[in-house]
Order: structure tokens, then sequence, then C-alpha cells
């Protein structure tokens, strides 16, 4: 990776068209194009006709809040080493009445961007929602990347949105995976910090997909004893655990309706072919659907992501 930018050709991420592409190295040391992530974000041209961008993360920890805007589209932001390239910051919903929607430590209100190799965390204490990532945009995957955080680590804010999740690790206590994006989680890593819920989907009644979990493996800290799959944060969230590996720590009624019993007619909670001792679907809630083979047949990535596949599998 250059220490300066440059230019190669590329493909557009959504049709044939050829662009060239850009690329910046931030480096906290000084030897790159900028020392910051946000600066080489603002750099970016918006709505760019010619190239598509790459921002190339040294490693290090870069204290920062950063946003995304929703006219950076087409950028790749790529860390040096995931265990050791961090975004981190600390806000949470208790500083002066932030509320939860304040607390992100990077937010990605852009279509079509990409994460690598990076980690996002939020470590403010456990005292109250702290977003680590935030996303309104469209079409936006990551891939080996880290979220870090407490309660509600990972916010899906874009009711329409398609996001990717490949090889990550997610982690938190309550409600950490939440919002009402339309996700597919590929072999990622989910691990529980406190007796509490993992998944708060918000899926409009007109989204047909919400979070799809598969072949991922839920885990969780030594002190935890009961975690539920989920619980609506609107009537009509959608979620499936499939050919996902559970462990015993799974509360066995699986899923939990808010303490509204309402929820129950609405909320679309599923479960497919899942491993290990937290699989055992005898006592789950009547309210949870167990799929057929054939309708776990029709979950496949191209029905639930559309188009946007293609763009995934240019990114594996």
């Amino acid at each position: 990776m250059p220490g300066s930018s440059q230019e190669v050709a590329q493909g557009d991420n959504r049709d044939s068209t050829a662009k060239k592409e850009k690329r910046f190295v931030v480096d906290k040391s000084g030897k790159g194009d900028f020392t910051m992530l946000q600066q080489a974000i603002d750099a970016v041209r918006a709505f760019d006709p010619d190239f598509v961008t790459t921002i190339f993360v040294k490693e290090g920890t870069y204290y920062e809040k950063i946003v995304v805007p929703d006219y950076v589209r087409d950028l790749k932001i790529v860390g040096e080493n995931r265990e050791k390239t961090i975004i981190s910051n600390n806000d949470h919903a208790l500083i002066n009445n932030m509320g939860t929607f304040r607390t992100y430590t990077m937010q990605i209100r852009g279509n079509d961007i990409t994460l690598e190799n990076i980690t996002i965390e939020n470590n403010a204490p456990m005292v109250g929602q702290a977003v680590a990532l935030h996303t309104e945009g469209d079409r936006i995957i990551l891939k080996n990347c880290r979220l870090l955080g407490n309660q509600d680590t990972l916010y899906t804010g874009g009711e329409n949105a398609h996001l990717y999740f490949h090889g990550c690790y997610i982690e938190g206590t309550t409600d950490f995976i939440f919002g009402p994006s339309t996700a597919w989680f590929e072999n990622c890593d989910i691990y529980c910090k406190k007796n509490s819920y993992i998944t708060a989907a918000s899926t409009p009644a007109t989204v047909e997909f919400g979070y799809i979990f598969n072949q991922c493996r839920v885990t969780a800290a030594d002190s935890v004893t009961s975690v539920y799959l989920g619980r609506p944060w609107r009537p009509y969230a959608m979620t499936l655990f499939k050919q996902c590996e559970l462990p015993a720590v799974i509360n066995p009624l699986g899923w939990h309706n808010w303490d509204k019993p309402e929820n129950e007619k609405t909320a679309r909670y599923e479960e497919y072919n899942n491993s290990g001792k937290g699989s055992d679907s005898t006592q789950r809630v009547q309210w949870m659907k167990l799929l057929t083979p054939g309708e776990a047949q029709k979950v496949t990535l191209e029905n639930v992501m559309g188009r946007f596949t293609e763009n995934i599998h240019r990114a594996l």
C-alpha cells in the first residue's frame, strides 16, 4: 500500500461502467496522507462520477467520532490489522441526555460502503445505550471486522437498507443488534456479555426479511446463564437463526415478546437446523416458527439481498 494517493483501474460497484480507484492512507504517525480517518473521508469527492475510493488505515487506535456522509459513495475502508486497527469512542446515552442515536462511534449514511479488517468500538462504561456502528446507508458490507460494545452495539438504521456481514465478531449486552434494516450475517461470532437479548429487530411490516444469521456461532461470558435470541423492538420484527451454533445459555423459550402479548401475533421469529445445547426447540415459545427444509431453501442470499448479491460476491 503506497504512502500517498494513487489511481488504478477499477470496476464500478453497481454497473459495468469503468471507474478508476483513488487510494488514501491514514497513519497516525504522520507517514500517510492523513493522521485521522475523518480527514480522509472528508477528502472524498461528493457523488464522485469517476472514482471509487479506498482508505487504508494503518495500525493504531484512532479516538474519533466518524461520519460517512450520504453524499459519499463507492468507498472502501480497510484496516491493516483487524485486532490492531481500532476506531474508538465512548459516548453513551446518559451524557447530557444524548439518547441512543447520537452515541455512535461510526455512522455510515452513504451507499455502497465496505469496511474490512477493522475494529469499531464504543468503550463507554456499562451504564446505558452506547452504539459502536450506526448505519443508515444501503448496500453496506462488513468483512472480517469487530464491533465492540455493551448495550446497542450495532444499530442498523435504514428501513429499506441491505447490509451484509461476513466473518465478523459482534459483542454486547442488551439488544446489541437492533434496527429495521435487512441484514445477513454469514459465519459471524456473536458474543453475549450478560443475561439479556441478542437482537431487537424493528423490521417494517412491508419488508419480508429482517435479520438472517446463517452459520454463525453464539458464545457467552462465563457469568451468563440466560440469553434470548431476540425481542421485537417493533411489532413485525423478523429474525432467523439458520444453521447456527447455539450454546446452553440460550433461554429455552428462545424469544421474548417485550412484555407485549400483542407482539406475538405479528413478530416473525424463525429457526432452522441449529446445533448446540441451546438449539433444543421443545420449550420454545409457541409463536416462534421452525422452518421446514423447503421453507429454509427459499432463504437464500439472492432472495434476501437481490441485486446487492453481485456486490457481495465481488467483495468476498
